[in-house]
């Protein structure tokens, strides 16, 4: 297939605005541009909203209605560097409306100010406290958890549903990855695919990666490229979601493909047309189409009202 028409027009009005790629830009000017992104609704209204701190980082409580079905913890995209609560306001609205679900959204510590494993962290910390809260946010001592991200986000997921994994924490009923970046390798093939450096490209993950680790080779460990795990037995069952022209692709569906050898349920989709980003990008068409197939298959992990 060809890209998308609406990000093809999305990708002109950013280069008309002038916009920079992410690796041209300081971490500082990259935040803004994400900002600028945001989209201008406020998004669905929620029953109840709460900001916190939770050690060094900051939580957003998005609770859709008085009865939910589970709650999502969920981490946000970005590389690492930029992103935060108002830039993914909208989008966190949405997947609580159409889930039914209590989503926690995670404004984890940025590098480079904060490399890893600082927002790796900030995750543990905040899966903890929802664990701990967990009658109050999913509607029931045994309601339904689940870890959700997308790409850096998607990242932080993996990496924290192996450590689960590891230490026998069973709390969690499901994993759903976004375009995960899941491999600091960034020399295959579709890195160097012409047609797939878009909203990311080869460049910009080399610029992410080089702020969220700087030690090329501690970037190789599985709590930084969690496709680097021996032994994913006991992962929580999982959902990915790749898009065709995204220099990820390859590596989430790689990882979707281990964790099924693993004997892990696994349920994977590549989304064709699309760039990296857009499920996150409501201007989009598609980005509705991604959330209606998200929330399809969230729902069955939850208990019924």
């Amino acid at each position: 297939m060809t890209l998308d028409v609406e990000s093809a027009q999305l990708l002109g009005q950013l280069a008309e605005r002038g916009a920079k790629p992410f690796h041209l830009l300081d971490p500082a000017q990259a935040r803004e541009l994400i900002a600028g992104l945001r989209p201008q609704a406020h998004g669905p209204a929620m029953q109840h909203v709460e900001n916190m701190k939770l050690g060094l980082a900051r939580l957003r409580i998005l609770r859709p209605s008085a009865s939910v079905r589970g709650a999502i913890l969920y981490l946000h995209g970005g590389g690492w560097v930029v992103g935060g609560l108002d830039d993914f306001d909208f989008f966190a609205r949405q997947l609580a409306q159409r889930t039914q679900c209590t989503v926690v959204l995670v404004d984890y510590r940025l590098a480079p100010e904060f490399p890893f494993p600082a927002a790796l962290d900030d995750v543990e910390s905040a899966a903890q406290w929802l664990v701990e809260h967990r009658t109050e946010l999913a509607g029931a001592a045994d309601g339904a958890l689940i870890v959700a991200g997308d790409s850096a986000g998607g990242n932080l997921a993996a990496v924290f549903s192996q450590r689960a994994a590891l230490r026998g924490d069973r709390h969690w009923a499901l994993q759903v990855l976004i375009y995960p970046a899941t491999q600091a390798d960034l020399d295959g093939p579709a890195y160097r695919d012409p047609q797939r450096q878009l909203l990311l490209s080869r460049e910009d993950m080399a610029w992410f990666w080089g702020h969220y680790i700087a030690d090329i080779d501690q970037r190789q460990q599985s709590d930084a490229s969690p496709l680097a795990a021996k032994d994913l037995g006991g992962v929580p069952p999982a959902v990915v979601l790749t898009a065709e022209f995204d220099v990820l692709r390859e590596e989430g569906q790689a990882y979707a493909d281990r964790l099924a050898q693993a004997g892990i349920t696994v349920i994977e989709r590549c989304f064709s047309g699309q760039m990296h980003g857009f499920v996150t990008l409501p201007a989009l068409r598609a980005s509705g189409d991604a959330l209606d197939w998200l929330s399809d298959q969230i729902k069955p992990w939850l208990k019924p009202f």
